[in-house]
């Protein structure tokens, strides 16, 4: 008769649906637990696609496209994926104002193992990679919270072994974003960067975490995806919630909003409800 598995090691028996508060308590305990040993005591979160690219690859992927579409010009689906990679292209600059805002942030809040404005992100590629490839630049920690997904999201090579989590529940993944957060920035991106956004607004919004800088890199994308002034003119927001949000353009101007806010001591006083 083969030994019986204890329930901890019984990894089909915690499968099952009933074990499903235990899987989000360790998902939840797990980075917690790990993040303290580290000395991380607060971050900030950068947000965007994992589709966008470095301006060197992105150059690539335009040539690509060129050449396919030079042998089959009248292909609908090859236009569109020229056109897709100008798009890229033209965000690839902000590939390299993440990676100077993770640099900039990162070399100087981690000091003697304790670790403030810990740069977080997704953990994927795109602007998450250029997040936790400035951290790696300067030889500072950062960390990754990668979603097991049947496409797209695995880790970037550029997040501390030791930081890197691996969630299955969305939920618990975007409570971890927020523990600590200090700052949210959020760079073009789908409907994941989208939820997160929109998540992190509304509770600010209703008060249930306490007010951090929300800061959207690109103007030009978000005021042309978004209609934010139509909220209020429909009577659907209050006017003064859109100053939850705040437009940089370069590294220094993120940075400098978030060190102003910080240093503002009535921006250290808690609204947020019991939870």
């Amino acid at each position: 008769m083969s030994e019986s598995l204890k329930a901890y090691t019984d990894v089909e028996f915690l499968k099952r649906d009933v074990c499903r508060p235990v899987r989000l308590q360790l998902e939840l305990l797990k980075p917690d637990v790990i993040m303290e040993d580290n000395g991380i005591r607060s971050t900030i979160v950068l947000f965007g696609s994992a589709r966008s690219q470095a301006p060197d690859r992105a150059r690539e992927r335009v040539a690509q496209a060129e050449n396919a579409l030079a042998a089959s010009p009248d292909s609908r689906e090859l236009q569109l994926k020229l056109r897709q990679a100008k798009h890229i292209l033209e965000l690839s600059k902000y590939y390299e104002i993440a990676r100077d805002f993770a640099r900039m942030v990162s070399s100087s809040c981690q000091i003697q193992g304790a670790c403030d404005y810990v740069v977080m992100t997704g953990g994927g590629g795109g602007f998450m990679e250029a997040g936790n490839r400035g951290a790696a630049d300067v030889g500072a920690k950062s960390v990754g919270l990668n979603i097991s997904l049947p496409f797209e999201q695995s880790p970037n090579p550029y997040i501390p072994e030791e930081l890197v989590f691996t969630f299955h529940y969305f939920s618990i993944r975007k409570m971890h974003f927020l523990l600590r957060a200090k700052a949210l920035c959020a760079f073009p991106g789908g409907f994941g960067t989208m939820d997160e956004l929109f998540e992190t607004l509304t509770l600010i919004q209703t008060r249930k975490i306490d007010r951090i800088p929300v800061i959207l890199f690109c103007r030009e994308f978000w005021d042309s995806l978004i209609n934010w002034d139509l909220f209020v003119e429909m009577g659907l927001i209050c006017p003064e919630d859109l100053g939850i949000i705040t437009y940089c353009e370069t590294a220094r101007e993120a940075w400098d909003v978030i060190q102003d806010f910080w240093s503002n001591p009535k921006n250290h006083e808690s609204v947020a409800q019991e939870p």
